[in-house]
């Protein structure tokens, strides 16, 4: 195998291995045990850690070693794991000196809840864009993925990178998501969105979307205080290859990554349409 493979060879490589991990989170999920908090605070999502976001990362760490010993590698569990040492740098590199990032379970508080849109999601960043994300829906057998230039893709686990159907926007619900710290935009949208702030509306009894439901067409928007490069920032750059449109909070485009700080970009707004959007804009800038 090459000594720099390409991204879309990294993906095709570690795709069977995520099936793995989907279906060890799949079994693991009704019989989880959680672990200690990450850190006290008040976002009980941030703080929310099982055993299956240790054991998740630690299959892919061991894949990567085996396969890409040379590659770049940040996993939100690394200051946890035994294996960070082993990699040549976390952080991201000069061009075309691939990172790869995980969430080994992006939505621990909705696995841990039992709720179905828990994801795992693996990228390959480049000094300035994504390059390659997958979102992988365990207890929905769903995977998303998108190449850089090359659009966003939805298949289910039985099928390969090529037998998937391209994802495109679609006619979505009239309903909004707000992350963590932004429901007080709830007041400044028009009244025909139904609007889901995160802090407000989780419940462990009934499923809310996280911010894949804007590939399902259970949201037409979204807006979130910042976009990890494990998770939000992730999933903006599926939607950007979907067709969505993304921008910053003040409409901006995205900053190149490696302008920004603590593997993040800065605030987002996801949006089905250029109406959607536009309200979206208007209530975070009033």
């Amino acid at each position: 195998m090459s000594k720099t493979p390409t991204p879309r060879v990294i993906l095709e490589t570690l795709l069977p291995q995520l099936k793995l991990a989907a279906a060890y989170a799949r079994f693991l999920q009704p019989r989880i045990a959680a672990l200690p908090a990450k850190e006290p605070g008040e976002n009980f999502f941030a703080a929310a850690l099982t055993h299956a976001d240790l054991s998740i990362q630690n299959l892919v760490e061991v894949a990567l070693l085996g396969m890409f010993p040379q590659i770049r590698f940040y996993g939100e569990e690394h200051e946890k794991s035994y294996n960070t040492q082993y990699f040549r740098a976390i952080d991201l590199g000069p061009q075309d000196d691939y990172l790869i990032t995980l969430d080994p379970i992006d939505g621990t508080q909705f696995y841990l809840d039992g709720h179905s849109n828990y994801q795992i999601i693996l990228s390959i960043l480049n000094r300035d864009d994504f390059e390659v994300v997958i979102a992988i829906s365990p207890a929905q057998n769903t995977y998303y993925y998108a190449v850089r230039g090359e659009g966003a893709f939805r298949g289910t686990l039985e099928l390969d990178l090529e037998s998937c159907s391209p994802l495109r926007v679609g006619q979505a619900k009239p309903t909004v998501l707000l992350g963590w710290g932004l429901e007080g935009l709830t007041a400044k949208l028009p009244e025909h969105y139904k609007v889901i702030a995160v802090a407000t509306a989780y419940s462990k009894n009934v499923q809310i979307p996280n911010l894949n439901g804007i590939f399902s067409g259970e949201l037409s928007g979204a807006v979130i205080s910042s976009g990890k490069f494990i998770d939000g920032a992730a999933l903006a750059f599926l939607a950007r290859e979907a067709g969505f449109i993304v921008t910053t909070l003040d409409g901006s485009s995205l900053p190149p990554l490696y302008a920004c700080e603590d593997y993040q970009l800065p605030g987002l707004i996801v949006s089905a349409s250029t109406s959607v959007h536009q309200h979206l804009l208007e209530a975070v800038q009033s």
